[in-house]
């Protein structure tokens, strides 16, 4: 790492922006914005930011991540996920910044069996899927030095997540309904931001699949979470037609971790390590505090 090396985060407000803060922050000089003083749809608002904070690297933790929500408005979507990252892309350039875009599974359509690699064709099934394809592919085409990193189920304390959304449904009824037929990685946001921290230490580029070690389906993810938490819950496994979600989902969106291996000499931790450590701190600072 260079002495003078600095990071800007793009939406430090929101879950990873929060974790990539706390995380960063004691490996390198790190600041945050916001859309207030940040908006990354308007072009003006970006150039002002980045001449202000002149950082070595931008990561673009800024989106719109609700999936139903860019099915039901695609034109808000577009212009957070895919026009927003271009507008960044091009600022950095001119600037000579790198540029760390947060990417998704959700660009691929779940066809596999097998992990996705990161030069496996993308086929986004829904609009926020399409929306961060098409962000990738701005940050890509704008010409400077940049890194895309895919990632997927993500959870972390001070935003909705599925570790919490289980629990409160658990203290509300003894049954739960929950979808056996999508298979992914639940990734922790602070071992995500971690990770971020391996690849720019070796100024890393191209596009970086990362998340958490090993796979589930949200059926097996919420059992763990509720034995994690000692709790009795009965557990229903039902189809992804059953729940009739205006978006659909890939169903299966495991994600490679050999090209982060070969880059950092490291892998990261099972996502049964990370969701336990988690379940925990919400039992014992109490979920109100935590989410």
């Amino acid at each position: 790492m260079e002495e003078d090396q600095s990071i800007l985060i793009v939406g430090h407000r929101g879950l990873l922006g929060r974790e990539c803060l706390e995380v960063l922050s004691a490996r390198y000089r790190v600041s945050g914005v916001d859309i207030d003083r940040c908006d990354i749809t308007r072009p003006e608002s970006v150039g002002a930011a980045l001449e202000e904070f002149r950082p070595g690297w931008v990561i673009n933790a800024a989106a719109v991540t609700d999936v139903d929500g860019c099915q039901a408005d695609p034109v808000r979507a577009r212009e957070v996920n895919a026009r927003g990252p271009g507008n960044l892309a091009r600022a950095c350039r001119e600037r000579e910044i790198r540029l760390l875009q947060v990417s998704t599974d959700f660009v691929f359509d779940g066809e596999k069996t097998e992990p996705y690699r990161e030069d496996d064709t993308p086929r986004p099934l829904s609009v926020y899927g399409e929306s961060k394809l098409k962000g990738e592919e701005a940050v890509i085409g704008a010409g400077g030095q940049f890194l895309i990193v895919r990632t997927s189920w993500l959870f972390g304390p001070g935003g909705k997540n599925f570790p919490g959304t289980i629990l409160r449904a658990a203290g509300k009824t003894g049954r739960l309904e929950v979808v056996s037929d999508q298979r992914g990685s639940p990734t922790a946001a602070a071992d995500l931001a971690a990770g971020f921290g391996e690849l720019i230490d070796r100024a890393a580029s191209g596009i970086v699949h990362l998340t958490n070690r090993g796979d589930c389906s949200w059926y097996e993810y919420a059992r763990f979470v509720l034995e994690s938490a000692g709790l009795e819950t009965e557990v229903v496994p039902i189809g992804s037609e059953e729940l009739d979600r205006p978006a659909p989902r890939p169903r299966y969106s495991v994600l490679s971790l050999e090209r982060y291996r070969r880059i950092t000499g490291k892998l990261p931790r099972p996502w049964e390590e990370a969701v336990r450590e988690y379940v925990l701190g919400i039992r014992e600072w109490g979920m109100g505090n935590r989410e």
